[in-house]
């Protein structure tokens, strides 16, 4: 369910927290991008009561995060599949791994990003999709955009 005062605010933080801000729902976005797809998956995998993954996966579904594809009538089952929506939030996933690993790892870093060919470890940065150019200060900042 999206909070009427974030979906009216102008920010885009605060847009998209409406949509994924509660933390089942990021766990619940990992676990996707994981390769899960059905409600026994999910519900091993996190330890969530029944009730509030179904209340989670029907606001994933509703912000059109994921979407559900029928994959049995009787009993009538659904997989949650992730939507373009849903596929865009993976850098978001990622930098928070990083950020994650980097400052609350004291019991060792268990799970990274890594290049699939060597193994190497991965140091996930946001860059410009134009330019390759890593964003960071001074040479990029934060402004105010179009109003529509």
């Amino acid at each position: 369910m999206q909070h009427k005062r974030f979906a009216a605010m102008p920010c885009p933080i605060a847009r998209g927290l409406d949509r994924v801000g509660e933390w089942w729902s990021i766990l619940i976005l990992r676990d996707a991008f994981a390769g899960a797809t059905r409600f026994d998956a999910f519900q091993k995998n996190l330890g969530i009561a029944p009730g509030m993954l179904t209340r989670r996966l029907n606001a994933l579904v509703d912000s059109g995060l994921l979407e559900k594809q029928r994959y049995s009538e009787k009993p009538p089952r659904d997989a949650y599949v992730l939507t373009e929506r849903g596929r865009d939030f993976r850098p978001v996933l990622l930098a928070m791994m990083a950020w994650g690993n980097r400052h609350f790892a004291a019991d060792g870093i268990r799970v990274q990003m890594v290049e699939a060919a060597t193994g190497v470890p991965a140091d996930p940065v946001l860059v410009d999709r134009r330019t390759g150019r890593v964003l960071v200060e001074p040479d990029y900042v934060v402004m105010r955009g179009m109003q529509a």
